[in-house]
């Protein structure tokens, strides 16, 4: 009897983002439900978006309003058998200590990624929060994300300087939503050690999706589809800041919509008639009370005195 070749170990969170023209097809989730359809698909690797579980709760992104909400759905999702990313917004907090314990708590229920993003905010706090992160968790992998093109200008310069002090800090990865070229990320995609992160649709005029060999040859080690992946169900307001929020007022229940309506418009009406029932002559309304009681079934049209004399 022939043993059997033991099964080869399961790449690593990290290991996944080293394949040479092979990137990460990082899909993201929102809650249990979207998880396991994603990873009944046989993803290895899933990662929230904070724009859909912040849509999903009737929160706005990027306010860190839902810190608690994103630690109780790594919670939920972190015993899967798939690998876990979160994606934490700017950690919630601006104090790095705070973010590293949050980071904590994450890598306790089963998380292996975080994503930061630093909102344009200083580079020395969002580096900072980073080296605090990998100091607290070592192994827990950071993609670093820089919001230059997503909500600013697109400085190339100023994206670079980003990338590299969030490397110097740590960062496992690196991340600049908003090109809408997958080409343009080439300056700083494969930068040792961090590889970079693409979007598998960028925004922008409407265009067919980019094929995954597109993004290989771009040297993205990693696309993700964000909150488009629930785009289709919930009408969230857009996470770029100055943006126009669609309000849209909440749908009025049927029984609602019935009790609020008039009395008389609420009486049905035969098709056909341009007037309720009541108002056409000759209804039982219109009649006098002698002919309603002529009308009745019979023993409905007895008056008061009868019926006293019966029951006396």
């Amino acid at each position: 009897m022939t043993a059997q070749p033991a099964p080869a170990p399961a790449p690593s969170f990290a290991g996944l983002h080293h394949r040479p023209g092979e990137p990460l097809l990082l899909p993201n989730a929102w809650d249990h439900a979207s998880a396991a359809a994603l990873a009944a698909r046989g993803f290895p690797a899933i990662a929230t978006t904070s724009l859909a579980v912040a849509a999903a709760v009737g929160l706005p992104d990027g306010a860190a309003a839902t810190r608690e909400h994103t630690v109780r759905l790594a919670l939920t999702l972190g015993s899967e058998p798939y690998l876990l990313s979160v994606d934490a917004e700017d950690g919630f907090s601006d104090d790095p200590d705070d973010v590293a314990e949050l980071a904590r708590q994450l890598w306790t229920v089963g998380a292996v990624g975080i994503n930061l993003e630093d909102g344009l905010g200083p580079a020395e706090r969002h580096a900072a929060k980073i080296a605090a992160v990998k100091a607290a968790v070592p192994g827990l992998f950071v993609n670093a994300r820089t919001d230059t093109y997503w909500s600013g200008d697109g400085d190339e310069a100023d994206t670079l300087r980003r990338l590299d002090a969030y490397q110097e800090a740590g960062a496992d990865g690196v991340f600049v939503p908003g090109l809408t070229d997958p080409s343009g990320s080439r300056p700083w995609s494969g930068t040792p050690p961090s590889p970079s992160t693409s979007s598998t649709r960028p925004p922008g005029p409407p265009s067919p999706a980019s094929p995954i060999s597109v993004y290989a040859a771009s040297a993205s080690a990693r696309c993700c589809t964000g909150g488009r992946s629930a785009r289709p169900w919930t009408p969230w307001p857009t996470s770029r800041p100055g943006a126009p929020r669609p309000v849209r007022p909440p749908p009025t229940p049927r029984s609602a919509r019935w009790s609020a309506a008039p009395r008389r418009a609420r009486r049905r009406t035969p098709r056909g008639d341009p007037a309720p029932r009541d108002a056409r002559p000759g209804t039982r309304r219109n009649r006098t009370p002698a002919a309603r009681r002529a009308t009745r079934p019979c023993g409905t049209g007895v008056d008061r005195a009868s019926r006293r004399r019966r029951r006396s």
